[in-house]
């Protein structure tokens, strides 16, 4: 599918799904108040997830990568959107971050978030492994999965930390995406980008949020066009840098650096709904 039409079949599916979701009688489960103290709905996570999803298996070039983007996208969003509704329980909010979850274990509870985490990496292992290695041999092959899957996971999680913010994760996400829209392979990139462009404005209008749903989804698929298209030493470039944002999000605010870099704010805050 030529990358117009997946850029185009993204925003068309993403918007479909937004209304369908908003429409059902469920919906007033994903109601949730937002940093401004604003009521928004979480419909636009899995809407974003279902719509990049199908697109990026619309636009990829061949089964097994469209395979690994429904795999991707679909799991990534599906225990995204469980975290969502789950871990909005008054027990489940104690466990903040990985070693929470990994505490929270050890006293026999098994928390929505530790299971958005098994599935995401899970996800990302099993769509590394069909994108698959061009390495002769069995070692080199199960690092380049292993290298794979790192990525497709380290993405879903990098976006889920920036999505502190109306419109941040879209655009970081699209940031990272658009170089990977172009050429034969990028169909897939470019499906995803459409269906996060058609959410952007309410995203940006606080109307709706991406949540674990939409943002492990959406970093998931950019991951899977990452891998897609880059060899063992762009896998661990990527997976370093991915690693090195990871860890200084443990002792350093995100937003805060945003705040403090005029630029940076200045992209952040272009669109928004004013406070």
């Amino acid at each position: 599918m030529p990358i117009l039409r997946s850029f185009g079949a993204g925003a068309v599916l993403a918007r479909a799904a937004l209304a369908w979701i908003r429409r059902d009688q469920l919906a007033g489960a994903l109601e949730r108040t937002n940093f401004h103290g604003r009521s928004v709905t979480l419909a636009g996570g899995p809407a974003l997830a279902a719509g990049a999803t199908v697109a990026a298996a619309l636009g990829a070039p061949g089964g097994r990568l469209a395979a690994a983007a429904v795999t991707a996208g679909a799991v990534s969003g599906a225990v995204g959107l469980y975290d969502d509704i789950a871990g909005n329980r008054p027990e489940q909010k104690s466990a903040k971050g990985f070693a929470g979850h990994l505490g929270a274990l050890r006293e026999g509870r098994v928390t929505s978030g530790l299971v958005k985490i098994a599935g995401v990496g899970a996800a990302g292992f099993v769509a590394s492994a069909l994108i698959g290695s061009r390495r002769s041999s069995r070692i080199g092959r199960a690092v380049d999965v292993l290298l794979g899957a790192g990525v497709i996971a380290g993405t879903a999680n990098l976006l889920n930390l920036l999505d502190l913010r109306p419109g941040r994760a879209i655009k970081a996400g699209a940031i990272i995406a658009a170089p990977l829209a172009v050429g034969r392979r990028g169909g897939m990139a470019a499906g995803t980008l459409g269906a996060s462009a058609a959410l952007l404005p309410d995203d940006l209008g606080e109307e709706i949020m991406l949540g674990d749903s939409g943002a492990n989804a959406l970093g998931a698929l950019i991951g899977v066009a990452l891998v897609a298209r880059s060899g063992p030493a762009g896998r661990l470039a990527a997976l370093s840098v991915l690693g090195a944002l990871t860890a200084a999000s443990e002792k350093v605010s995100f937003t805060k650096v945003i705040n403090d870099t005029p630029w940076l704010k200045y992209l952040d805050e272009l669109g928004r709904r004013p406070s």
